[in-house]
């Protein structure tokens, strides 16, 4: 059943609307909801939300429970190819939790919030930006390491990432949710304005995975074993930062295991014909970011890698 959340007129007789599919079958009570297109730019959840989606309907008998799938928090920015909301000059994931009394955005934050208070599990999903290409992963706050860490690992993916409370800002969807007892985990992969269609089969059959460990899916896994993730916790992060400007060429991609001066790229003067820096990694360990978009300039992030050690 398709129901809109929120309805607001805009100026040239047009609508801002933001929709959810819901999902029943069954007699079970457990409720839980995906969101995905608060950042305009990430389309990777919208390929989850259609598998999801579709799975469900394929085999209905199979639910029990309640699936919400909100697939464009940010409408007009996916329509636009933008990563904040057009003519507001906001980021949408920095209002949260909202204000019934202020403007459209915020009104429409306080809306979405409400509206997902009291789900059993939430997931928000992001890609990373146009910059960046991140290996699937799981963000939390330290402060919901011991409620949520569980239910990460039956995603299946490969890499936790707790943060501490200091780096977590209180104005994401997230952290209001969490904050209000609604148990929320934050999904990353991918890049910017791209859909890594194996990225998302995986998060796919994760998404069904923590459905049947909830209850709310009796049918059969789509995928028989996951590995063991990686969880990242305090300062075990190297984070790598461009020594000049160019232009940064690699062959790599994220989800491997690096050592210690290893060579993830080299950043080049095309006009010169010359290489002007080699980007090294600092330790051993797992390399799951990595600079996407070639053009850097000094003190551009061009990865980040987990030092398991």
């Amino acid at each position: 059943m398709i129901q809109t959340v929120v309805s607001t007129e805009l100026p040239a007789n047009e609508q801002f609307l933001i929709r959810k599919n819901i999902l029943t079958g069954g007699s079970g009570k457990k409720r839980l909801c995906i969101v995905t297109g608060t950042h305009g730019d990430e389309l990777e959840g919208q390929m989850v939300c259609y598998e999801v989606s579709r799975k469900i309907q394929e085999n209905p008998q199979y639910l029990d429970g309640t699936v919400e799938i909100y697939p464009a928090l940010n409408p007009l920015g996916i329509d636009t190819i933008q990563r904040g909301i057009p003519n507001f000059d906001l980021d949408m994931n920095r209002i949260f939790p909202g204000d019934p009394d202020g403007t459209m955005a915020e009104q429409a934050a306080y809306t979405i919030i409400e509206d997902l208070k009291g789900a059993d599990m939430v997931l928000d999903i992001h890609s990373s930006n146009l910059y960046l290409r991140e290996t699937p992963q799981v963000r939390i706050n330290v402060l919901n390491e011991d409620s949520l860490v569980p239910a990460a690992k039956q995603l299946g993916i490969e890499f936790i990432w707790i943060h501490d409370a200091a780096t977590v800002l209180e104005a994401t969807l997230a952290h209001s949710l969490n904050s209000t007892g609604t148990p929320c985990l934050v999904v990353e992969l991918g890049v910017g304005q791209r859909i890594n269609h194996g990225m998302c089969r995986e998060l796919v059959a994760g998404i069904f995975n923590l459905m049947r460990e909830m209850g709310v899916w009796h049918g059969p896994a789509t995928k028989q074993s996951f590995p063991e993730p990686k969880v990242c916790k305090g300062d075990v992060v190297s984070f790598l930062n461009a020594d000049t400007s160019g232009v940064f060429l690699t062959e790599l991609r994220t989800g491997v295991n690096v050592k210690k001066g290893d060579i993830l790229g080299t950043i080049v003067d095309p006009l010169a014909g010359k290489v002007l820096s080699e980007v090294r990694t600092p330790t051993d360990g797992f390399l799951f970011t990595i600079r996407a978009y070639p053009i850097v300039y000094e003190g551009s992030l061009m990865a980040r890698i987990f030092n398991k050690q």
